[in-house]
């Protein structure tokens, strides 16, 4: 048995039980003080044996809102460490984004391409839609290869994937030609298992309201645009 592993799992046990148990209210001042020293130690220790940084493939699905808001944090980030960072998006693109318009103030790191056409029931041309899917695809690439671009961000691919304009096998020997430090972000409902098994870092974000479905209300300025 490889003893290593066995503690590094146990680790993982321990601090998960850690970091979900809230601390009772029935504490005395010194129980919640060893608690929270054991609490540091195990974090302590497993920031310890994550010593190395690697380039992820990060993945945002699901059916909840957010995907793209929270890959763009990563973005800004990103920018704020002064990396060079490149924008793809897929399917938007038929409006100006509000985003590329902020994003302008650092042009000098950010390469922005909003390729898409709209959404697929706007477009209505499954052939100019598979066409665009696969001009942003190439254009996409051509980012992940460069070891300039720390960051890259594919907007809305796994909609292109779900829908069939891209081949996921396509995608997954694209992403086998990025630098070893170099982060790709994935965004999109739908996404396939082979692309989330091919990830470090998957986030499905979970829909239980939504103005729209559930009040009648439109898509705003500054929350959906």
């Amino acid at each position: 048995m490889n003893t290593n592993k066995t503690t590094e799992s146990h680790l993982d046990l321990e601090a998960q039980s850690l970091m979900e148990e809230a601390p009772s209210p029935s504490l005395t001042e010194e129980q919640y003080r060893k608690k929270m020293q054991r609490r540091k130690q195990v974090q302590d220790q497993r920031i310890a044996q994550a010593a190395q940084e690697k380039g992820l493939i990060i993945v945002h699905t699901g059916n909840g809102k957010g995907k793209t808001t929270a890959a763009l944090g990563m973005v800004l980030r990103s920018l704020g460490h002064g990396y060079k960072v490149a924008i793809v998006q897929f399917i938007k693109g038929a409006w100006e984004p509000s985003e590329k318009r902020v994003f302008s103030l650092w042009q000098d790191q950010l390469e922005f391409h909003a390729m898409g056409e709209g959404f697929t029931w706007e477009t209505q041309d499954r052939d100019r839609d598979i066409e665009k899917a696969l001009a942003a695809w190439q254009k996409g690439l051509e980012y992940i290869r460069n070891p300039d671009f720390k960051l890259v961000l594919l907007d809305e691919i796994n909609i292109a994937i779900k829908l069939g304009y891209l081949r996921v096998e396509e995608i997954l020997a694209g992403l086998n030609q990025k630098p070893a430090q170099s982060h790709v972000i994935l965004t999109g409902r739908g996404a396939p298992p082979g692309l989330i098994e091919r990830a470090d870092l998957v986030t499905e974000m979970a829909l239980v309201k939504h103005p729209l479905r559930d009040q009648s209300v439109k898509a705003q300025p500054g929350i959906e645009f």
